[in-house]
């Protein structure tokens, strides 16, 4: 299924719409874009019956359209733990050429809108701690903290852009109605204060993942920084800021979080 063209001048999405999907050709669609986005093999694609359960049991199943083609989407489905509601993210794919616009915050935000209208409070997924640009918008734009670490979370996985490297990932918790969040939002967030600690992670960890001749450079970062964020945080530390530098690396900032400034004490769980 080919993209609509864009009118000269356009940006990748300008005319971008973002509606709730309800059909299984839709589903069919989020499976092709798996394969798009990840390269995935069979045995790691989400099939489109549980993108359909996921949209029957009170998840969401977003898709974001150019014309009628959709070329993004996002899927979550309901969660509870000690006694507390919440809605995980399980997936968000974007196609290549339609990245670095926005579309990702996007489909955030819409699965925000949605949450909230249903009285949820709380939205989390997983994300992996060595993708630069992940992080920082679930961290900086979005509001999000980290404070949960989990190594080989999936297992082997069979998508290129993993670089055969354990799937490592750190939980984001968006606690959709705090005062952080909503001025990250508003785009007025006050400086993060205090960092205790910041953990590093090099731009070329890309180049390295790719290149079987320096794969072990980035298995030595991941190893490092899985060290240092899981000793972070049996230390009561958490990931509260993530900065860029000019050449593109990628800083978590660790800080102390006062539970009192968020109702994260009934949902929260080592």
């Amino acid at each position: 299924m080919s993209s609509a063209k864009q009118e000269p001048g356009a940006k990748p999405g300008d005319k971008i719409r973002i509606e709730s999907l309800t059909t299984m050709e839709q589903f069919e669609r989020c499976v092709e874009l798996q394969l798009e986005v990840w390269g995935y093999s069979d045995g790691d694609l989400i099939p489109r019956r549980v993108f359909l359960v996921a949209q029957r049991i009170g998840g969401q199943v977003l898709g974001a359209f150019d014309g009628e083609t959709i070329i993004g989407f996002a899927m979550a489905l309901p969660g509870y733990r000690n006694g507390y509601p919440y809605l995980h993210s399980h997936m968000l794919a974007v196609l290549p050429e339609y990245r670095n616009a926005g579309l990702g915050r996007r489909l955030k935000l819409a699965q925000r809108d949605d949450a909230i209208a249903r009285g949820f409070d709380l939205m989390e997924w997983t994300y992996d701690p060595l993708e630069i640009k992940n992080a920082h918008l679930n961290i900086a734009r979005l509001g999000a903290i980290s404070r949960r670490y989990k190594a080989d979370f999936y297992g082997a996985s069979s998508s290129p852009l993993q670089g055969g490297l354990p799937t490592d990932r750190l939980y984001a918790e968006w606690w959709l109605k705090s005062p952080r969040v909503v001025e990250r939002l508003r785009g007025d967030a006050q400086p993060v204060e205090p960092v205790v600690e910041r953990i590093i992670v090099p731009y070329t960890i890309y180049q390295w993942k790719q290149d079987p001749e320096q794969r072990s450079k980035a298995q030595q970062v991941q190893l490092n920084n899985r060290a240092s964020l899981e000793s972070a945080f049996s230390r009561g530390l958490v990931a509260i800021g993530y900065e860029r530098d000019a050449e593109g690396n990628g800083s978590f900032l660790l800080g102390p979080w006062d539970d009192k400034k968020e109702e994260t004490r009934p949902f929260y769980m080592k």
